[in-house]
């Protein structure tokens, strides 16, 4: 007899988490970084729900200021959180930590 292989069940993302993940790339992202700042928009397969509950959930965090705009986008602002936070500041020098060029 042959034994199948129990491979882990695949789960789907949900809408909220799909949703989450987005935002939380495009506040990550190194410019809105720099800027403390980021316009989230919504996509036509984002649900109502799922909009409402990343909306409440950045509404939550201290030290976010959410500006509603026109056209349906969100404007979030930042601060940095105290003064021994790093800055990087465009044009600084980057060090890099690989000494050697690429092989390829």
């Amino acid at each position: 007899m042959t034994k199948k292989k129990s491979q882990p069940e695949r789960r789907e993302l949900t809408s909220l988490e799909r949703l989450g993940l987005r935002v939380s790339a495009m506040i990550n992202a190194p410019k809105s970084q720099l800027e403390r700042c980021v316009t989230i928009h919504r996509l036509d397969t984002d649900t109502d729900e799922a909009w409402d509950g990343v909306m409440e959930l950045l509404a939550e965090e201290p030290g976010i200021d959410m500006t509603f705009n026109d056209d349906g986008t969100v404007t979030l602002r930042w601060a940095l959180e105290s003064d021994g936070d790093a800055r990087v500041e465009e044009g600084d020098d980057l060090v890099s930590l690989d000494e050697e060029p690429a092989a390829f």
